[in-house]
């Protein structure tokens, strides 16, 4: 098998090109005479190696076959009867919920409120005063009567549950014993098929991946994107005869779109363009871009930004991420991610300096969701901390800033969040991809224990906009890639129904029930993910509302003498780092004590939770007037803090700047000091959404 890391980076250098084309819309291409030339050579090529692979595929005999599709149509029975045998347990639970629900919220909220309208009626002093505690007391009366008929009414039906519940039980646990064995049933068939040597063989994958790139592509779509200059024509011929980078390819799905003529100019123009590009794993990346990029990705500028490039750049795109790991930006396993892994990371819409703005801003902002060992909440704990549900400030969105970054300032409802969600995992190099469910926008990204959905119900509510459609196929063939070779028996299978011209069937939720082969590979994906774990949603509570139930663990950090440390120097200016409060000393959950990128420690003070005031005690040297400024980033505007000085009556305000997430000043507010001690008390008011301290400086007026 010829390896692409054999073929001399002069292979892709000397047919060196122009970037590529990015059009609105590729209009209908009319093939010339040598395009036409070339559709009939590629289509010879697809032809010849569909009537080569069909003879080397193994064959099945008719009753085996016959067995394996009669062993799935039962095992798919099975499911259905143990799902209509628990139908009569739900009913059970329904009924018993519903009378306690008569009992207690129904009855007994009628009996509290008839006695409060008791009470109101002999406190009544006047006429209108008795009429309405009448009125409140016929209401409640009238409340007991529904709510004891109801009661009446669900009791009958409990009953009768109730007293059918042993055969429930029984025939579930009958239904349970017949799907047991009717998948022990289709392991045994699957075994009868014989496939287990041809399918662990990687003698046909080259020829396989070669045919389904021309499959994809089509010889009309190859003849269409060659036929524009040798170069390209080259480009095609390179591609086909390089076997693991066809592998590769489709391993990882295939170019978007079936345009494998772009995408491997992308790849070549990646490899003009970088000397790291062949190496592990670049390599890995930079065909991703090229494939997810094959189909020109729509750039969301600034609004102001009318001279902004329309597309994504996808070398741009590529040297981003390899500059940004080559720093140590991106997260720890993003070398370790799969091509497929990084086709998630690189689709991303947002600018490339808007990734870099947004690892800066949240290593600013919030270094505690970048170092969380909570993969599930890594770098997305943005949205619970510090994007509000809501719609209501979304008008006043900045055209100067980007889509993201006025998610930031102005919150959202389930879109808005779900968008900057997957934002920020992008930037840090986690693949994420969207998971709406009916009426929902939410979110699903990588773990290194697997996927997790975010701001959303659990598996099985949504779908995905990939060819797995179904969230819970895309979870299945997320869990079967952790597998390495036992995967790529699945896709042997899946490349074999391509040959035999079947329908693709990308999981066991599609509503098209799969031939032969894609049914086998699905069948060997069920058992590959059987003992696979499932990651449970998280944010579920907060999908659409802005506080969570869940615990919110509060990151540890080592705080110093030196970090605490207030300082004078030879001018008798003073520097209260904001670490050093006298009030609180410890993490709270409104006030957060965090480890710097600046160095040493900063001071968060969240949007969640009331009103918390902190502060400090310090000496000065002299009496007299001091300009304050603080070093803050704010990734709102309209922010203030209010101080207090040595228990003035009057507050001085201090406006914040809107510093989008990066490290600025305040502007400075004067304050009088006395020799000696003295104290400050910050505290802010009303709707406040959050921010972060570095330190404050006071510097005498001279």
């Amino acid at each position: 098998m010829k390896s692409l890391l054999k073929i001399s980076a002069a292979l892709f250098l000397a047919t060196a090109g122009t970037s590529v084309a990015l059009p609105n819309k590729a209009p209908t291409v009319v093939l010339t005479t040598q395009g036409k030339q070339l559709e009939e050579k590629y289509t010879e090529t697809l032809e010849s190696l569909r009537a080569s692979l069909t003879k080397r595929i193994p064959e099945v005999s008719t009753p085996k076959r016959t067995a394996f599709t009669a062993a799935l149509k039962a095992e798919d029975e099975a499911v259905i009867a143990l799902e209509n045998a628990k139908k009569g347990m739900a009913e059970y639970n329904t009924a018993n919920a519903l009378v306690g629900h008569a009992k207690g919220k129904w009855i007994g909220g009628a009996n509290k409120g008839i006695a409060e309208a008791s009470a109101k009626l002999k406190k009544a002093k006047t006429a209108a005063e008795k009429e309405a505690a009448q009125k409140e007391m016929a209401h409640w009366q009238q409340n007991l009567k529904d709510g004891e008929d109801a009661l009446a009414e669900r009791q009958a039906r409990f009953e009768k549950a109730e007293k059918d519940l042993p055969r429930v039980k029984k025939e579930i646990e009958a239904a349970e014993n017949a799907l047991a064995q009717a998948k022990e049933n289709t392991l045994a068939a699957v075994a009868a098929l014989g496939l287990g040597s041809a399918l662990d063989s990687d003698r046909l994958d080259a020829a396989l991946a070669k045919f389904v790139v021309l499959l994809e592509a089509t010889p009309r779509g190859l003849a269409t994107f060659a036929q524009q200059s040798k170069d390209h024509e080259d480009l095609i011929a390179k591609m086909l005869s390089a076997d693991d980078l066809l592998i590769d390819m489709v391993r990882a799905d295939g170019a978007s779109d079936g345009k494998y003529g772009e995408a491997m100019k992308i790849y070549r123009d990646i490899w003009q363009a970088s000397d790291k590009s062949s190496q592990a794993p670049f390599r890995r990346l930079a065909l991703a871009i090229a494939l997810e990029h094959a189909v020109p990705v729509k750039q969301r500028n600034a609004v102001a930004k009318t001279d902004a490039p329309e597309f994504v750049d996808p070398v741009k795109r590529y040297l981003h991420y390899e500059k940004a790991l080559i720093d140590g930006e991106l997260d720890p396993a993003f070398p370790k991610l799969s091509t497929w892994d990084y086709r998630m990371v690189v689709n991303g819409e947002e600018p490339d300096e808007i990734l870099a703005w947004g690892r800066e801003m949240l290593r600013n902002y919030r270094p505690d969701h970048v170092t969380t060992d909570d993969y599930r909440w890594r770098y997305v704990a943005l949205v619970r901390s510090d994007v509000p549900y809501g719609s209501q400030d979304n008008k006043y969105d900045k055209p100067e800033l980007q889509f993201f970054q006025n998610i930031l300032m102005n919150g959202g409802i389930c879109g808005r969040r779900a968008f900057i969600g997957r934002f920020i995992l992008r930037a840090f190099g986690i693949p994420t991809t969207a998971r709406p469910q009916r009426g929902h926008a939410a979110l699903a990204h990588w773990t290194p224990d697997g996927w997790v959905i975010c701001l959303g119900a659990g598996w099985g509510s949504g779908w995905t906009k990939t060819r797995y459609k179904d969230d819970m196929d895309f979870l299945a063939t997320t869990q079967a890639r952790e597998a390495g070779d036992a995967y790529l028996r699945i896709k042997r299978a899946q490349w074999i129904g391509d040959v035999l011209g079947e329908k693709r069937v990308f999981g066991l939720n599609d509503k098209t029930t799969p031939d032969f082969w894609y049914g086998v590979s699905l069948y060997l994906q069920k058992e590959v993910i059987k003992n696979a774990k499932t990651l449970a949603a998280v944010g579920t509570d907060i999908g659409e509302a802005n506080v969570t139930k869940e615990k919110v663990e509060i990151a540890k950090v080592k705080m110093t003498e030196r970090d605490r440390e207030i300082s004078v120097d030879d001018k008798g200016v003073i520097t209260i780092p904001a670490a050093a409060t006298t009030k609180p000393t410890k993490s709270t959950g409104k006030i957060l004590f965090l480890d710097s990128v600046l160095g040493g420690k900063q001071l968060h003070y969240s949007r969640i939770g009331g009103p918390q005031t902190f502060e400090y005690t310090f000496d000065a040297p002299a009496t007299g007037k001091y300009e304050l400024t603080a070093r803050v980033v704010t990734p709102s505007w309209r922010q203030t803090v209010f101080l207090t000085v040595n228990d003035s009556k009057a507050p001085v305000e201090i406006p914040l700047p809107f510093t989008v997430g990066m490290w600025d000043t305040t502007e400075p507010v004067t304050v009088e000091l006395e020799k000696g001690p003295n104290h400050f008390v910050f505290k802010r008011d009303g709707d406040v959404k959050g921010i972060t301290l570095k330190d404050f400086s006071l510097t005498p007026v001279r």
